[in-house]
């Protein structure tokens, strides 16, 4: 299996470092903001409503769920003080946008044993700005020969970096958390795809059905590419 892949792309948030911790941390603080007047389960569906509603005009990313959170809080606050309010959802913000880059166990010592032997690649999902922020202190710029940040991750969007990157989807493995957007489409493609599962999936990816496909992979750690590759 995968005896023909020369190129390999990895998905950045929770398959290279930690993010969706952050997120939930963020998310959690903003429910804080209205624990006297609703539970914290109603403000999550709220925000996750906003999310989606406004997902094809942000994007991904953090700015997208900060301009939501104020959305939200603005349907759900009554008789609070609507500019304190937005202020304190700016800090949850740009908190989230200070957070450290905190590599997941295995990522270092995988990929610099793998750099020599392939053509390794970032394709990830989000803000432009952050997503360059955290790969440059990650340190782990020098292990890739081309980093994408994709505005989506559908099957045309993989198409398009595969062609890109004069490859064909034979000789392609994604690797990435999301079985939705790492895995599916990239399977759709021709291409092959392994899935390492993250502690926590935020909502909009989850995706309960693994693929039966010959192309898939499951791993536990990213350290276990090594076996297959």
């Amino acid at each position: 299996m995968m005896n023909s892949v020369h190129t390999i792309a990895f998905d950045a948030d929770d398959t290279l470092w930690v993010n969706e911790t952050y997120f939930y941390e963020a998310e959690s603080a903003f429910c804080e903001l209205f624990k006297d007047e609703l539970p914290n389960e109603r403000v999550s569906e709220e925000l996750f409503t906003t999310e989606m509603k406004n997902l094809q005009l942000y994007g991904y990313g953090v700015k997208g769920f900060m301009l939501c959170m104020i959305e939200t809080a603005g349907k759900l606050s009554s008789g609070t003080d609507h500019a304190s309010l937005t202020r304190r959802i700016i800090e949850i913000g740009h908190e989230l946008l200070q957070k450290p880059v905190e590599l997941l166990d295995g990522v270092a010592e995988t990929l610099d044993y793998l750099k020599d032997r392939y053509r390794l690649v970032v394709a990830t999902k989000g803000d432009l700005l952050d997503q360059e922020r955290k790969l440059k202190k990650s340190g782990l710029q020098e292990y890739f020969h081309h980093i994408e940040i994709m505005s989506d991750k559908k099957t045309d969007d993989y198409e398009k970096l595969i062609r890109h990157l004069d490859c064909n989807p034979e000789n392609f493995l994604m690797v990435g958390n999301s079985i939705k957007s790492d895995i599916l489409p990239v399977l759709e493609t021709g291409g092959y795809a392994a899935h390492i599962p993250y502690h926590i999936t935020w909502t909009h990816e989850h995706h309960e059905e693994k693929p039966g496909s010959e192309r898939f992979k499951e791993f536990k750690n990213i350290r276990d590419i090594l076996d297959y590759v």
